[in-house]
């Protein structure tokens, strides 16, 4: 595949998560519980894989591959959870701007320590100045939209 097709999937990912933390915020105040929206989103994202992997031919008993997965590995889904979680939490409390821009400053800190370490097994790529000024940048945003 062509890689501006990956760069459009990257986007549109981008527009997935701030949409979905609004769609999941309006679920939460209709069903009382942020957790319980949570719940009902994963519910219906785990029922979408399902049937996308019985439409594409997935083979299902590959799952049984995940047994010999490291604990880590098993972690995805908390770490899933929670952000789920947080964002039905945070966007009444923050907005969806204040909330994504602290998100992404998060994003963007941890992925220069994953890079510059190995961590996960995730190529090395040392941080320098250009990298670091970057993430500042991100943060001078955060900053900006919390004031404005």
């Amino acid at each position: 595949m062509p890689t501006w097709i990956f760069l459009l999937m990257a986007v549109i990912a981008g527009f997935a998560l701030p949409t979905q933390a609004a769609i999941n915020s309006k679920l939460s105040a209709i069903v009382q519980y942020p957790v319980l929206a949570g719940l009902i989103s994963f519910l219906i994202g785990t029922l979408a894989l399902f049937v996308y992997c019985l439409c594409s031919g997935v083979p299902l008993r590959a799952v049984l591959f995940a047994k010999n997965a490291s604990a880590i590995v098993w972690t995805g889904g908390l770490l899933g959870a929670y952000f789920i979680s947080a964002t039905i939490i945070l966007v009444p409390k923050l907005g969806v701007a204040l909330t994504f821009s602290l998100i992404i400053a998060g994003q963007m800190l941890i992925t220069l320590v994953l890079d510059h370490y190995g961590l996960l097994g995730v190529p090395v790529k040392t941080v320098n100045l250009p990298r670091f000024l970057g993430v500042l940048l991100i943060i001078a945003g955060v900053i900006l939209i919390r004031r404005f």
